[in-house]
């Protein structure tokens, strides 16, 4: 599982957004969206590179960063 940070993702739409653009990805990943931290957590079966996940949150019109892992 990693985390990602999204930026400009503040509402119900945007959360799907985000999500359908992980999903186009990784249809299996499981996604868990947290508005008020603007965070996104993903678990990828695939083991998707989390990097993939990036790039395709930020061609969906939003900022993408990765988080590190928590200890």
């Amino acid at each position: 599982m990693f985390e990602i940070k999204v930026t400009r993702m503040n509402c119900g739409g945007c959360a799907k957004s985000v999500t359908r653009a992980i999903h186009g990805v990784d249809a299996g990943a499981t996604v868990s969206v947290d508005l008020p931290t603007g965070t996104v957590a993903i678990t990828s079966p695939a083991e998707t590179p989390v990097g993939r996940f990036v790039d395709a949150v930020r061609a969906a019109g939003y900022g993408a960063d990765t988080l590190p892992l928590a200890a």
